[in-house]
């Protein structure tokens, strides 16, 4: 997807996403619906969702798309690459990344983004996988970071 075509699509999602996370004060309906709508919007999106810090490791939480890996071994792969560097993280090729975690074989691409709480710490992240190579790139960096700022509005 070309990259004006794909902030169109954003632009969209989000105006729709900030209407429907006025409905709840839930941060976990906020987060579920976010999923939902990313996963069944967005072409390349093969599997959409979260992990969460839970007693220190990194567990997974609401998401669509295949059987996840359950908790992520620590300091490996991009989710605990982006949690650690604080930042998101684009991955065109997972199977050069150092340490990737192959939750499903047909994962060839990823972005992850920190999931962070109302005080501002990061407790989790948002982790999008593509079957494709090369299906992120910046464009998905600003809106997914921006898109997760609706969560603890």
């Amino acid at each position: 997807m070309d990259k004006n075509k794909k902030e169109g699509r954003y632009s969209r999602l989000y105006k729709q996403l900030s209407e429907l996370a006025r409905k709840s004060k839930s941060p976990t309906a906020r987060m579920a619906t976010i999923i939902a709508v990313l996963h069944h919007k967005m072409d390349t999106f093969f599997w959409t969702g979260f992990y969460v810090m839970e007693n220190g490791q990194m567990t997974v939480n609401m998401y669509q798309g295949p059987v996840a890996c359950q908790i992520l071994e620590k300091n490996k792969g991009v989710c605990w690459a982006a949690f650690n560097k604080k930042e998101t993280v684009v991955v065109e090729d997972v199977h050069q990344f150092p340490g990737h975690i192959a939750c499903d074989s047909r994962s060839n691409s990823e972005i992850v983004v920190p999931l962070k709480n109302r005080q501002g710490e990061i407790i989790g992240v948002l982790d999008v996988d593509s079957n494709l190579k090369g299906a992120f790139n910046e464009v998905d960096a600003r809106w997914l970071e921006k898109i997760l700022e609706l969560i603890y509005i």
